[in-house]
C-alpha cells in the first residue's frame, strides 16, 4: 500500500515513515510543505495520503487545502488528516464532497501506533476514521433541523461509533448489545436517514457523512 506523507517537522516525519514502513506500507514520498504535497499526490496517486493540516508556507490549513485540491483532480483519493487541535471547519471541509475515504485524527493518536495504523488502513479502504474528540466537537453544533433528530439516543450512539470506523462486532462489545441488535439499529439508521439501498459498506459511509456534516 503506497503512502504520501506530509509533515513539516523532520523528527515527526522520519518517525512516521519508520512506523508506516514497519507495518508494511511503502512510502511513495514524504514532503514538508503544501506545494510539494499537491505535486506528490498528483504524481504518485497513492493509496492513501497522511497529511498534517498546518504546513508551510502559510502554516494555516495549507496541508488540508493541498489535499482537497488533489482530491478534486483524483476523485476519492483517500486522505487522513492529522491536526494538533480539533477544528470543526477543517473536518467539514474534508467531508464536504461526500465521497468517503477520509479521516481526521488528533496528533496525540499517533502515539498509539495500533490506533494510527488502523486509521490509515480504514481510510485507504474507503472508510472513515474520525477522532472521538472531533466527533464530540461536531456534535455540540447539532440542531433539531438535522436529519439526525429522527434518530433515537441509542441509534446516535451506534452511529457515533460507526463514524469512528467501528465494525458491528466492535460496536456490540462497546455498547453491550448483541450483534443482531446492532444490525437492527443500523438498518433503522439507514431508513431514517433515507439512504438508498446499496452495498452495506457504502451505506455506512453515507450514514457517517450525513452524521458528521449535519451534526
Amino acid at each position: 500500500m503506497r503512502v504520501v506523507l506530509a509533515e513539516d517537522l523532520h523528527i515527526l516525519r522520519d518517525g512516521l515513515v519508520l512506523l508506516l514502513e514497519s507495518h508494511g506500507f511503502t512510502l511513495a514520498e514524504a514532503v514538508g510543505d503544501g506545494p510539494a504535497l499537491r505535486a506528490a499526490l498528483t504524481r504518485h496517486r497513492p493509496d492513501v495520503a497522511v497529511v498534517d493540516v498546518r504546513l508551510p508556507p502559510t502554516f494555516t490549513d495549507e496541508g488540508l487545502q493541498a489535499a482537497l485540491a488533489a482530491r478534486r483532480e483524483i476523485p476519492g483519493l483517500p486522505v487522513l488528516v492529522l491536526s494538533q487541535h480539533v477544528e470543526q471547519l477543517y473536518a467539514r471541509e474534508l467531508l464536504a464532497d461526500g465521497a468517503g475515504a477520509v479521516g481526521y485524527l488528533l496528533k496525540d493518536r499517533v502515539l498509539n501506533a495500533d490506533q494510527f495504523i488502523d486509521a490509515v488502513r480504514r481510510v485507504a479502504s474507503g472508510g472513515t476514521a474520525m477522532d472521538p474528540e472531533v466527533i464530540a466537537k461536531l456534535l455540540t453544533a447539532g440542531g433539531t433541523a438535522s436529519p439526525l433528530a429522527r434518530l433515537t439516543p441509542r441509534e446516535r450512539d451506534v452511529l457515533e461509533l460507526m463514524a469512528q470506523g467501528r465494525s458491528n462486532a466492535a460496536i456490540s462489545q462497546r455498547l453491550f448489545l448483541s450483534e443482531s441488535a446492532v444490525g437492527k439499529h443500523t438498518a433503522s439508521i439507514f431508513d431514517k436517514l433515507r439512504l438508498p439501498p446499496s452495498a452495506d459498506d457504502n451505506r455506512r459511509v453515507l450514514a457517517v457523512l450525513t452524521y458528521l456534516n449535519d451534526a
